[in-house]
């Protein structure tokens, strides 16, 4: 039997074990939930490189009980070279390459979030200094930690387009190979960036001789960001996206990111009542599928960089607009399936400390190992983000010098009417929304508890890493009599392996009423729940 871990302390959750050790450890030395999060962040950097980096970008949600929730929007914008006669220059007219230097076209923002956490925790009277926050995650790069077997599959899996990207084969091919599952893995260049962060402070990334050392890097693998792009970037704090759902207000990120899709299936779904399903019906799924579909539809019209957004994300989550996408929402009948986003690598990460604090944090290099370089003298994989923009100078995502690129990254929280409050989100891009809807649900409606609840078999429709069909794919635990009701309504299913890693690693925290903490971690993934 599958059981949620409990604590009353504090309690971290993460895709890798190491990552929330590192965030309990905090919390044990009286660091609150920010403090615990930037070590999570850095530890996973290390432990789980293929998913990960320095180099990526990184979104946060955080609530008190005091002050309600708030963001952290830390998305590299485009480099100010990065246009799309940049690229016809160098005879890239279609589409912006997935690996290589010029892939490698925006800044990375996940440590500028880390440095503005950690100017948020002294508000919450925060004491420990980065030296601490980052000494786990110097201590795994520098003595090595213990390949997983997601990194090695994922190395295996990728060799052929990633071994000659500048750095990969020095990096990540040890002896020529795949790393196996189990050897010893060490990052002494990454080690000692790190040192060097925990030392001149994290705005060194941006503006100090790290800076330096990364544009020079970045140049040499023939990328268009320069020095002064790494200058102008500051992670931003920003107000969430909120809503009104039935149980309770349910918080996502605003644009450049999909969190108005997640919001929009919750809201849909709560318009069709979708308690009056099954938690494992086909009835629920196809209920989940369909509310998929039409939030997608607003997303691919309307999402991007907000700068460039002709309305308002929170508009969309008027109860009006809601019931109107519910009342096209066939119970009998699959609606038409178009191609969702790429696949996409990301960790969630949370955490809840002892004052009722909660942090839902998520961190990424887009695909695996991102744009597949690394740079000389730093050791750091830099993601690649930027592919997603469009090369067409009439698409809705259209590249743009200083434009911030469309993101599948949203991290969740919500406050509940009975006293609970929950944090959750899962990697996977177009997985993302749909296994938030499951968590969500499956905890918030059907009262699972959150191991449960994560645990639980799900589905996907569309395209995740490692997959390229965009199908509706379901998990083989899923009853016979599911999958054949799902086949009738007109869905185009796959089914995939009891507990697959194509959907992606969730996790989830509720804080109960009384101040008890219960956690789950995915067993497809290496993580854990840490407790005290």
């Amino acid at each position: 039997m599958i059981h949620s871990i409990r604590g009353t302390r504090g309690m971290a959750v993460a895709p890798h074990a190491l990552a929330a050790q590192s965030a309990l450890d905090v919390l044990r030395e009286g660091g609150n939930a920010l403090e615990a999060m930037i070590a999570a962040a850095a530890t996973i950097t290390v432990a789980y490189p293929h998913m990960n980096s320095l180099g990526g970008d990184s979104f946060w949600l955080f609530h008190t009980p005091y002050s309600g929730a708030r963001g952290i929007d830390a998305c590299g914008a485009a480099a100010r070279a990065a246009a799309i006669e940049w690229y016809a220059a160098r005879g890239i007219t279609r589409a912006i390459p997935y690996r290589g230097g010029v892939a490698a076209n925006t800044v990375a923002g996940a440590v500028s979030s880390w440095e503005l956490a950690f100017k948020l925790s002294r508000k919450w009277g925060g004491r420990l200094p980065v030296k601490r926050l980052l000494a786990d995650a110097i201590h795994y790069a520098e003595r090595g930690i213990a390949v997983t077997a997601s990194q090695s599959s994922m190395t295996a899996a990728r060799r052929g387009e990633l071994e000659p990207q500048p750095g990969f084969r020095e990096t990540f091919l040890a002896g020529g190979a795949a790393p196996p599952a189990g050897c010893i893995f060490r990052q002494p260049r990454l080690a000692h960036t790190l040192k060097r962060l925990a030392r001149a402070g994290l705005d060194d990334f941006y503006q100090g001789r790290l800076a330096r050392a990364i544009a020079r890097d970045l140049a040499a693998v023939g990328s268009p960001l320069a020095p002064g792009d790494l200058e102008r970037h500051r992670a931003r704090l920003v107000t969430p996206l909120a809503l009104a759902h039935s149980l309770g207000a349910v918080h996502n990120m605003p644009p450049p990111t999909q969190g108005v899709v997640s919001l929009l299936i919750l809201g849909i779904l709560d318009a069709l009542e979708v308690g009056g399903a099954g938690p494992t019906s086909a009835d629920y799924v196809h209920l989940v599928v369909e509310a998929t579909k039409r939030a997608f539809g607003v997303r691919d019209r309307y999402v991007t960089d907000p700068a460039y957004m002709t309305v308002k994300a929170q508009d969309f989550l008027a109860p009006q607009r809601l019931r109107q996408l519910a009342a096209g929402v066939e119970r009998g009948r699959a609606a038409p399936w178009s191609a969702g986003q790429p696949p996409a690598d990301t960790v969630w990460l949370g955490v809840a400390d002892r004052a009722g604090r909660m942090v839902s944090m998520i961190q990424s290099l887009y695909h695996e190992f991102g744009a597949g370089v690394v740079l000389e003298e730093t050791g750091i994989n830099w993601q690649n983000r930027g592919c997603s923009f469009s090369l067409d100078p009439a698409a809705l995502n259209s590249l743009r010098p200083g434009r911030k690129p469309f993101h599948t990254l949203n991290p969740a929280l919500a406050v509940l009417r009975d006293g609970r409050a929950l944090a959750y989100g899962t990697m996977g891009g177009d997985g993302q929304p749909q296994t938030q809807a499951a968590v969500f649900t499956r905890i918030a409606v059907f009262g699972m508890d959150p191991q449960q609840a994560v645990a639980a078999p799900r589905w996907l429709l569309g395209r995740t890493w490692g997959q390229v069909s965009d199908s509706l794919k379901l998990e083989s635990r899923f009853s016979t009599g599911v999958v054949a009701d799902l086949a009738r309504r007109g869905h185009v299913m796959e089914v995939l392996a009891e507990y697959d890693e194509a959907m992606g690693h969730a996790g989830a925290i509720v804080r109960h009423a009384n101040g008890v903490l219960e956690g789950g971690a995915d067993p497809r993934g290496d993580g854990a729940v840490a407790a005290y």
